[in-house]
């Protein structure tokens, strides 16, 4: 089931031992990739497509500050892009980077923090 499908793994995995309010901004950004996903499978113009990048940079304001800020923005900036074309390829490239890049962040924040 689609509602089960995990866009952003390495993120989600990441997140899962962060504070309870980046768990919260990966988990809405994973549930909105997965929406955005399916509306543009279905070439659906819907308000996934359209707040997808809104909720990304909710998570992505949570790496601001660190050496890694500039390649998630910039990963950000390529999903936005792909998602105005509807191009299915680009988007999932693009979300490849993203989450990599996110999750290396995270990945950072919490062994500091440990």
């Amino acid at each position: 089931m689609m509602r089960d499908a995990v866009f952003l793994p390495l993120t989600m995995e990441a997140a899962g031992s962060c504070g309870s309010g980046l768990r919260t901004k990966a988990e809405a950004a994973n549930r909105a990739a997965a929406e955005c996903w399916t509306d543009m499978v279905g070439d659906c113009d819907t308000k996934s497509r359209r707040t997808l990048i809104l909720t990304l940079h909710d998570l992505s304001e949570a790496t601001a500050g660190t050496v890694q800020y500039r390649r998630v923005a910039e990963a950000e900036a390529l999903i936005d892009e792909a998602v105005r074309e509807g191009d299915g390829e680009e988007f999932a490239e693009a979300l490849v980077g993203y989450d990599l890049a996110v999750a290396t962040v995270l990945s950072r924040l919490r062994s500091q923090s440990a």
